[in-house]
């Protein structure tokens, strides 16, 4: 498998330079109504906001929640009124309740139920990663909903070659989950089974739509890191694995 086989989505920091390159590579942008949930590590919440601009340039009426706790935005709101305000002005709305250390949490049940009954598109951090490149989930991780019909795993693709110990968030449960000790150098196999397995990424996604994103292909290294990670993946039986970077000026 050569790069040609592989979606690369190489991204501007605010994604209007990814629009086509997303569409390509996430056919679900051309349709209305899902519930897309983020979980792994590696950049989740970048990658996130760079959905929601590709949603709201479409003139989809977009929000970005989160189950679990994200940093809060200085735009985050916490009622519909405000929402519909956002989509009317043509912007995609963050919503959720205040958390300590200037953290945001889920909405209120009354806003997410209206937020799943209005929005196009609904835009899901369903996991924590602690900026962490790579993880495997703690047994109350990740929060789905179950109205969330799309699934996208996440990691870094600086992880591959590195030590567990090193560059994973819950350590201990990538251990478990590949039978390795905390010093053991992690291999595009590894990393392809940790993405492929319900002890790892795929956890509780059952018979969701599940994509794979290899983010911080950021220099030529890095992209044959995502390039290896992805051949890898195949051999396990996933296509179509998408490569991103956000640094400036690609």
């Amino acid at each position: 498998m050569n790069g040609r086989d592989v979606c690369r989505a190489f991204l501007c920091r605010d994604g209007r330079a990814a629009l086509s390159p997303l569409e390509r590579c996430f056919p679900f942008l051309g349709g209305r109504g899902h519930a897309i949930s983020l979980v792994g590590g590696g950049g989740k919440t970048t990658l996130m906001y760079a959905l929601a601009e590709a949603y709201r340039a479409r003139g989809m009426k977009t929000a970005v929640i989160t189950t679990t706790r994200i940093m809060k935005p200085a735009c985050a709101v916490q009622t519909m009124e405000a929402c519909r305000a956002l989509w009317a002005a043509g912007e995609y709305a963050v919503c959720g309740e205040d958390a300590p250390q200037g953290k945001l949490s889920v909405p209120r049940q009354q806003v997410l139920c209206a937020l799943l009954e209005e929005a196009d598109a609904l835009l899901i951090e369903a996991d924590g990663a602690k900026r962490m490149a790579c993880k495997a989930p703690e047994s109350h991780e990740p929060v789905l909903l179950p109205q969330s019909d799309i699934v996208i795993g996440v990691i870094g693709a600086e992880v591959l070659g590195r030590k567990v110990e090193e560059i994973c968030f819950r350590p201990e449960r990538v251990c478990e989950a590949l039978r390795c000790g905390m010093a053991h150098k992690l291999t595009a196999d590894d990393l392809a089974a940790l993405l492929v397995s319900e002890q790892g990424t795929r956890k509780g996604v059952g018979e969701r739509s599940y994509h794979v994103v290899i983010n911080k292909c950021d220099d030529a290294a890095q992209i044959q890191n995502g390039l290896e990670i992805a051949r890898a993946l195949r051999r396990f039986g996933r296509e179509n694995t998408v490569l991103t970077s956000f640094q400036s000026g690609r």
